[in-house]
């Protein structure tokens, strides 16, 4: 299988219906636990482009967007977008989901570096 085709295989989508439980006192989802949902996401599609052990390095800039309202769905977007020798960057956007309409937006956008690791955890080759 060639780079582009594991990028494409391991490309990750979840959704989320987004509870009160998940949000501030603006009633939005908390901007921690979308970033925990981004990193999980992150985290499963770096594993299955590398098929190793991967552990999350580093976030890098993340937009947001649009608040993300209770009462929405929102779908988490994860695809790899560089891979080095023994680390890959992960962008993942999220869009958010009225219920019952079709409407639908880009809320928020971030980028997430992993390193794939050996037993011992040291680096290894990703390829």
């Amino acid at each position: 299988m060639t780079t582009e085709e594991r990028i494409e295989a391991s490309e990750t989508r979840i959704f989320k219906a987004v509870f009160p439980n998940t949000t501030n006192h603006y009633d939005t989802l908390f901007g921690g636990t979308a970033m925990q949902l981004m990193d999980e996401v992150a985290f499963i599609t770096a594993t299955r482009f590398a098929r190793k052990r991967v552990v999350t390095v580093s976030s890098d800039k993340i937009d947001f967007k649009k608040p993300i309202p209770a009462g929405t769905i929102v779908e988490l977007i994860g695809r790899v977008s560089h891979v080095g020798k023994t680390s890959m960057k992960v962008n993942v956007e999220i869009y958010t989901e009225q219920m019952y309409s079709y409407e639908r937006e880009k809320a928020i956008v971030g980028d997430f570096t992993f390193v794939a690791i050996d037993e011992f955890k040291k680096p290894i080759q990703i390829l």
